[in-house]
This record gives C-alpha cells, structure tokens and sequence, in this order.
C-alpha cells in the first residue's frame, strides 16, 4: 500500500524503492501492490508469519527472482528495466549473508572472504589476504584466517559469511534470517556487529527475520507482510508499531509474541531473554 510506504527524508534519496510490486510463481499471486522505501541509513527489517513471502520479496530485491509487475530501483535506476550488463553493475554495489553463511568447506575463512575478490578485482593475491583479514577482523574474526568452516563456531560462521559480504564494500547488504540456529549470546553479538557497521561504514540492511529479539534490537524500519491480504499491512519502526493502537491486528500479534511466544506485558527485552 502506497500510503503505508514509511517516509524517506528529503535530505536524501532512498538506496530502494519499491513500488507497487506484484509477485507471484505462475498464476498463483505470493504479494501484491507492495510499495516501501530503504533510507541509506536504515536497518530494514522484513516481517511477516510463515508464507507470506519475506524470502522471496527479499529474492527479488537481490535479483534472483524477477516480480510480475512494479517496480524496483536503486538510486533511481529501475533494475528490472536494466539490461543484463546493468543489473550485475547494480549487484555489485550488494552483499549478501545466506540464511546457512554458505561457506565453501574446502576453503579457509580467508580463502572464503577473498573469492569475491578474486571474481570482481583485480588484486594480487596478497592484496586480496590483506583484505579479508580486514574484513574478518571488520567482524571480530581477527586471528581466525586459516581457519576452515568446521573448526568455528555457528556464530563465528555467520560472522565469517557477513565478511565475505563486505569483500565488496557494498553499499547495501542483504541478510536472510541472520540469527537463525544461533544461541541468545550469538545472537546479540551479531546484532551489535550489524549495528556497529551501519554506524562506522554507513553500510545500509535489508533484513529478513521472524525473531523478535533481534528485530526489537536493529531495526529503525521494517514492514510487515500478511499471508492472508498478500499486502503491507504495517510499516515504521517495529518499537512504535507494537504499541500503535492503529497497527493492524496481525501485526501487533506477531510483534507481542512472535515465534518466541513472549508476551505484549513482556516487551522487547523479555524477548531477547527468551529467545
């Protein structure tokens, strides 16, 4: 819904819009008319119950799936409209964290780190070690180079897998259930780390995640998918939305007690207790 969109200051343009967008698989319609935008600053979380489709809006957004009508831009530039050349000039400017970190097992963290590197640049190959040690280190994995995907932790995976997003730079990274499988103290490290890149780097998210901890913790702004009406039903910081006595019921359900069960006298931080 256009007017559900959250606002945008003038001071500058989104880093996405979104507008009017309908997907879909065949004649069977997953959302309709969805319309938001992504500021350059914000933590964007995208919210919804099983179904609605919060993987595949976020597969659209990354350029993996193509929607059946609207549109998306970055900076302006409507990316569906693109040619091929162009969309993948687009998608270099993106990182993204898998739900499972999607590291190769055969490689270290460094060798992981640097294959972007290795793909899009053309550094030597010590240019491109001292480059993933940067980005472990951007991650709190300083130390851990040498280091193969089985030898670390599930938390230290996930971290691992946000820095070999950042090889790039990206302007924008897109992350598809982040705190999945991971303990509360994990969790709460990996919410930090995402904060503290947006605040040091001005690094811009696109979230997907139905845990309520942490999207009390990062988001500045979100919208909320509904299976049943297939649209945005609810948008703006999930704080102010779960005591908006306007949020539409559905949303307010998810947002008081969520996939952790945790209660609307609870609140956010009960939440994270519980998670």
């Amino acid at each position: 819904m256009d007017d559900l969109a959250p606002v945008t200051s003038a001071a500058a343009s989104p880093r996405i819009s979104v507008r009017n967008l309908t997907v879909g698989y065949g004649s069977y319609v997953l959302m309709r008319d969805v319309s938001f935008d992504v500021a350059r600053d914000d933590v964007f979380l995208i919210m919804g119950g099983s179904g609605c489709g919060k993987s595949t809006l976020l597969r659209v957004l990354m350029g993996l799936k193509e929607p059946q009508a609207g549109q998306v831009l970055y900076g302006g530039t409507d990316f569906w409209a693109c040619t091929p050349r162009e969309r993948r000039q687009l998608m270099q400017r993106t990182g993204v964290l898998f739900q499972g970190g999607a590291l190769w097992s055969s490689m270290t963290l460094a060798e992981n780190v640097g294959l972007p590197l290795q793909q899009y640049t053309r550094l030597s190959a010590a240019e491109i070690r001292e480059q993933a040690s940067l980005k472990l280190a951007l991650a709190g994995l300083a130390g851990f180079e040498d280091y193969y995907p089985s030898e670390i932790s599930g938390g230290m995976r996930k971290r691992a897998g946000l820095a070999r997003a950042l090889a790039l730079d990206p302007e924008i990274l897109f992350l598809d259930e982040p705190s999945a499988g991971l303990d509360p103290v994990s969790s709460r490290l990996l919410d930090d780390l995402i904060l503290e890149l947006r605040d040091t780097l001005g690094t811009t998210f696109v979230i997907v995640s139905h845990e309520l901890a942490s999207i009390f913790t990062v988001a500045s702004n979100s919208i909320f998918l509904d299976a049943q009406t297939r649209r945005v039903t609810a948008a703006g910081n999930p704080s102010l939305l779960v005591n908006d006595p306007h949020t539409e019921e559905q949303a307010r359900r998810f947002l008081t007690r969520g996939a952790s069960g945790a209660s609307a006298a609870s609140g956010p931080d009960a939440a994270r207790k519980d998670a």
